[in-house]
């Protein structure tokens, strides 16, 4: 295998995991590197938990991820079909070829004969398996003769391809990430190869599939390494040059034990998966990054550092500064724990390198807020506002004052810069207001001036007129806020102070 291919290849059983999305772009950003080809290939051969729309979410979470495959069902590819359920002819071929070679036999146990073995085990202290010792007590085609074999395939008596465990051999493994490591064949079972539905479990379709696809590079989750054996064993039986590997460590829960999930987002209030996923069945809907505001470069960037350092510990890169750095060989082997004031701060980095034209848009196409003022108003308020931001919702909670006049004032702001002398205070400086040209830095100076025409500091002066046009202590310098609001507004608020605050 000479170019570098690599495939994610996800089942539809649900919408894709944030390590789902990290296995994605590391093979993306390997692939790119190396002047390979990225493939996505679904395996939908687990009928039972198929999840229907599943396959278009994932295929729209890796388009705003901006991971776009060179090949897949929706872009097509000389490798196709590019679903396991279409390759069933493909698997047939192949699996004539593990049975005649005597690598894999027929096995026709029932669940309740199964269960009975189980029974047994367990009454003796021990763990069933169907492996080595086993398969040669049970109801196969390694006990059975071929004319009881052909009899029982006659008479249509379901049955599965198990995988024949060699005995007693010592296999040489290799990971990218792990390195050199070695398993007893006697520690594995006779994994099913083909369920009794005719359909192919994930260890055969998915080395039939590679190996069709010319993949040169698996990268996987850890969840897999236990299977290394059985598939480096196929590999092997089938004649065939094996793909490197390379499993990667799991993505922890924000403590740091255990693997991410989503009753961690529930719980900690952040999402797992990239987009909203509606669930068909009970109408639920898990929240995604994308609804949540966080914009699609920040969130990639996240997920790239989960697991992998780039050189001078870089942390913002664009995607093709990720594509020129990355390093298999440099993924980490320990987990990596996920934080959601780390994703914010990413969002809120990449939030201001946003022109404010460009936030003007998504702002106006953010739900659920009704925007009656101009352009013009809203890019001063975005100036102003979107260092604080960190989703560009935030623009808005943040200077909602903008755009409503106070209807009550923070309690312990009014305590803090409010007394007996400022009505007076006010009511000379709105005076002073009236003729005054209403740009920021003339306003600034003018303010300074009326402070020391009074004699006073100018946090006397400051904080109430702040309150009366926030209703808090809060928001942008006051000049700024004056200037934005304009001088209409800005006397009818501290009008409205006056006239409220006691």
């Amino acid at each position: 295998m000479s170019k570098v291919r690599v495939r994610f290849a996800p089942s539809p059983t649900g919408p894709l995991h944030l390590g789902g999305v990290r296995t994605a772009l590391y093979d993306y950003l390997f692939a790119k590197n190396q002047g390979g080809d990225f493939i996505v290939r679904i395996e939908d051969t687990d009928t039972a938990r198929y999840v229907e729309g599943a396959e278009d979410y994932i295929m729209e979470a890796l388009e705003w991820c901006g991971l776009i495959p060179d090949e897949s069902p929706k872009h097509g590819g000389e490798y196709g079909p590019y679903r396991q359920s279409e390759r069933r002819d493909i698997y047939d071929k192949y699996l004539a070829q593990l049975l005649e070679t005597d690598s894999a036999y027929l096995a026709f146990d029932t669940p309740e004969e199964l269960d009975e073995a189980r029974k047994k085990a367990e009454e003796k202290g021990e763990v069933f398996a169907y492996n080595y010792i086993t398969r040669n007590q049970l109801k196969n085609s390694v006990t059975l003769s071929k004319e009881e074999v052909q009899r029982l395939i006659n008479q249509d008596v379901p049955y599965v391809v198990r995988f024949k465990m060699p005995v007693d051999r010592i296999l040489n493994m290799e990971d990218i990430i792990r390195g050199k490591f070695a398993v007893n064949t006697n520690t594995l079972d006779d994994k099913v190869l083909v369920k009794n539905d005719g359909m192919p479990t994930y260890h055969f379709a998915n080395i039939v599939d590679d190996h069709e696809m010319q993949i040169s590079h698996v990268i996987r989750g850890e969840e897999w390494l236990p299977s290394l054996g059985l598939h480096y064993l196929l590999y092997e039986a089938m004649g065939w040059e094996r793909p490197q590997f390379a499993h990667l460590s799991l993505i922890l829960k924000p403590e740091g034990k255990g693997k991410l999930s989503k009753r961690d987002g529930d719980k900690f209030g952040f999402p797992v998966f990239p987009l909203n996923f509606k669930d068909p069945v009970t109408g639920n809907v898990s929240k995604g990054y994308r609804e949540e505001g966080y914009l699609p470069e920040a969130f990639i960037n996240m997920v790239a550092l989960l697991g992998w350092s780039p050189a001078n510990d870089r942390e913002i890169l664009s995607l093709p500064e990720m594509v020129g750095e990355f390093d298999l060989y440099k993924v980490h082997k320990a987990g990596a724990r996920f934080s959601k004031e780390k994703a914010e701060w990413f969002n809120h980095e990449y939030l201001k390198t946003k022109t404010d034209e460009q936030l003007l848009a998504m702002l106006r196409d953010v739900q659920d807020i009704d925007l009656e003022a101009t352009d013009e108003k809203l890019l001063k308020i975005i100036s102003l506002i979107k260092e604080r931001a960190t989703f560009v919702k935030d623009i808005y909670e943040q200077g909602k004052f903008f755009f409503e006049t106070p209807g009550e004032y923070d309690a312990k702001a009014v305590k803090k810069s409010w007394n007996e002398s400022t009505p007076e205070l006010l009511n000379a400086l709105s005076a002073h207001l009236q003729d005054i040209d209403f740009h920021p830095e003339n306003l600034k100076e003018e303010l300074h001036n009326f402070a020391e025409s009074r004699e006073i500091g100018m946090g006397k002066l400051m904080m109430p007129l702040r309150l009366s046009l926030v209703g808090e202590l809060k928001g942008p310098e006051v000049p700024d806020i004056l200037a934005t609001l304009g001088k209409d507004e800005s006397l009818r608020r501290i009008k409205n102070a006056l006239n409220n605050i006691s």
